[in-house]
């Protein structure tokens, strides 16, 4: 479990869970979950705004932005905010959300971008978690991907 090629903020989340035993993961996970921002208020009125993220057991939301930057600035170096939203009677998945909104928000595009598709695999949770919930967090960061992608060439 290595984060040496994940942005900072991101690496360290891996190494976080990369420092614990498998039972005090499922803890991190959890405290991930509680610690999932709620949406600005644009998004908590106006939920239709908000990608479906069908690879999740349960009903969970992203959508990505691209500050807005003076013409000068590629879109690729533009900031991205990643919010998500997902239920709290689904703690397992919330908290891959957390994850991915604490490691994500507030990175460059092309950065994020970068980042590898086998982060939830790096958190060491293959034996604590299903597979079909490590792919609902593959899913959530394939699509706060294609947005920023969509967002950026735009």
């Amino acid at each position: 479990m290595s984060g040496s090629d994940l942005p900072a903020k991101l690496a360290d989340v891996v190494d976080d869970f990369g420092a614990v035993t498998e039972r005090e993961r499922l803890q991190l996970l959890l405290e991930f979950s509680e610690g999932l921002p709620e949406l600005p208020e644009r998004y908590a009125e106006h939920p239709e705004l908000l990608e479906p993220v069908p690879e999740c057991q349960s009903p969970v939301f992203v959508i990505t932005e691209l500050e807005d930057a003076d013409d000068a600035t590629p879109a690729l170096a533009r900031t991205v905010r990643v919010f998500a939203t997902a239920p709290r009677e689904a703690p397992t998945t919330r908290g891959f959300a957390g994850i991915l909104v604490e490691g994500l928000d507030g990175l460059p595009a092309a950065e994020l971008l970068a980042v590898p598709d086998d982060v939830s695999d790096r958190l060491g949770l293959a034996r604590a978690v299903s597979p079909l919930r490590l792919r609902g967090m593959a899913g959530m960061l394939g699509r706060i991907k294609r947005q920023v992608r969509e967002r950026a060439t735009a």
